[in-house]
């Protein structure tokens, strides 16, 4: 991930968040219409649940500027996830859902180069999570 990247995720993002309610609704629909087993992880209100990531996604995009302050905590959230039953095919099919959504909410701001920076991102994330949950499970 270089500068450039970061800049687009940051300023794309910006224009998800006025239609966040309508984002995590896309989303969430798409990841379990993609991988059904998903639905059984989540257990409480969805619309809360979809506040909780759009406020994980912003913190992330915020904090893609310094890498140091966000890895301990996309660690502790790969931790968590690994606690509620994520295991690591559910992070593919999170990423088909992630873009398929950002493609729905920016239309033809979603250029290749838009798509490529996302990917990269949400790579980077999820194997920090990922790692974070093996060294925790092969500690139990």
């Amino acid at each position: 991930m270089d500068a450039t990247q970061i800049t687009l995720v940051q300023s794309t993002w910006s224009k998800v968040l006025p239609a966040s309610e309508t984002a995590a609704d896309l989303f969430y629909n798409r990841s379990f219409e993609i991988d059904p087993s998903t639905e059984a992880l989540f257990k409480g209100d969805m619309k809360e649940q979809g506040r909780k990531l759009m406020q994980m996604i912003t913190a992330a995009v915020n904090g893609l500027n310094d890498l140091d302050g966000l890895v301990p905590a996309v660690q502790d959230l790969g931790r968590r996830h690994g606690g509620y039953g994520v295991r690591d095919e559910h992070y593919g099919s999170v990423a088909s859902a992630l873009l398929w959504t950002l493609e729905q909410g920016l239309g033809e701001d979603f250029t290749p180069e838009v798509k490529t920076a996302w990917t990269a991102t949400y790579m980077l994330l999820a194997r920090v999570m990922q790692d974070a949950a093996k060294k925790l499970e092969k500690a139990a």
